[in-house]
């Protein structure tokens, strides 16, 4: 299923869609079968959500967002008082949808007592891996409490659900997903239509520049491949991703390999476990890396860390990446 995040589906029996969720239910096949099966019932909105289904036919009231992403997301639908606890934040919330108090149950991955204590009707994560008995519970033994789960699509692992590319339109496809869910369709077809407006003020650059995606990592750097965010962003700005060819989201990239691809800029990302500035003194104190044109003319772009990731800051981020590589002196 390429490009396609929203896919619904015939309403499923109550019975069916427990026997489902119980069953782990992990494929695009088990929920066709068992759609098939109930053909007859009433229509009603069922998504099916990387192989889980979920009914969106009642809006979500008490909601547990889990990574910047979730959190982010509810907040620019205006949907910040459904919020009962947050966890694993990337940083801070962007001044445009700050203000909503949220309480912080964890700073990375939830226990599944955690959550249960906020007594939410709803997980919304980020991450796939944030659904597992290790972290916030899976998502069979969560609707067998009660609690309704839903992943943010472009973080789907299975190959019938993850993206091949990561596009635009699947963040805006995105977007629009995420009013249905919760209830919230025209604050999404207005945000889609900003964000497209926004999007369409940006030109290209067309100097033919290459660049580097550096997300984290010492030893050995964690950078933007070829499929996800920063490939997507990085497309719109007219730069040539130097790991481009690499076929997944994020990968490890030896230096050695950036050395010889030399790229004109560096694209670094701000987080507060590994921010920019530090990145910059590595690359800075590395006699292999400090010979690169990028480094010795200070060309880097800082992004923050949560932008990085498919969601309701990309088109922001890419703008505002726009207006920093346009005041970079590249000869």
């Amino acid at each position: 299923m390429s490009h396609v995040f929203r896919r619904f589906v015939p309403a499923l029996g109550l019975a069916a869609v427990s026997t489902l969720l119980l069953a782990g239910c992990s494929g695009a096949a088990d929920v066709a079968t068992a759609v098939t099966a109930e053909s007859s019932a009433p229509t009603a909105a069922i998504i099916d959500n990387c192989g889980t289904p979920v009914d969106t036919t009642a809006a979500p009231q008490r909601i547990v967002t889990i990574k910047s992403t979730a959190t982010e997301m509810l907040l620019a639908l205006g949907l910040g008082d459904r919020i009962v606890g947050s966890a694993f934040q990337d940083g801070p919330v962007p001044s445009q949808w700050a203000g909503t108090d949220i309480p912080v149950i964890s700073d990375f991955a939830p226990s599944q007592e955690a959550v249960l204590a906020l007594e939410p009707d709803f997980v919304f994560a980020g991450w796939e891996s944030m659904l597992t008995p290790e972290a916030a519970g899976d998502r069979a033994s969560l609707s067998g409490l009660g609690i309704g789960s839903y992943v943010a699509p472009s973080a789907c692992k299975e190959a019938d659900y993850k993206p091949a590319k990561l596009g635009f339109d699947d963040v805006f496809a995105e977007i629009e997903e995420a009013g249905q869910v919760f209830h919230a369709e025209d604050a999404a077809t207005t945000l889609v239509a900003d964000q497209k407006a926004e999007l369409a003020t940006i030109t290209p650059d067309d100097r033919s520049l290459t660049a580097l995606w550096y997300s984290s990592g010492t030893d050995t750097p964690y950078v933007g491949a070829g499929i996800g965010a920063p490939q997507m962003i990085m497309e719109k700005l007219g730069l040539t991703n130097i790991a481009a060819g690499i076929d997944d989201t994020w990968s490890s990239l030896g230096w050695e390999a950036i050395v010889d691809a030399n790229p004109d800029v560096i694209v670094l990302v701000d987080a507060s476990w590994n921010t920019a500035d530090s990145k910059i003194a590595q690359l800075k104190a590395n006699p292999a890396t400090a010979q690169l044109d990028a480094v010795v003319g200070s060309r880097y772009l800082v992004v923050p860390f949560p932008a990085g990731e498919a969601g309701v800051r990309n088109v922001a981020a890419t703008a505002d990446l726009d207006a920093q590589l346009a005041a970079l002196d590249i000869r």
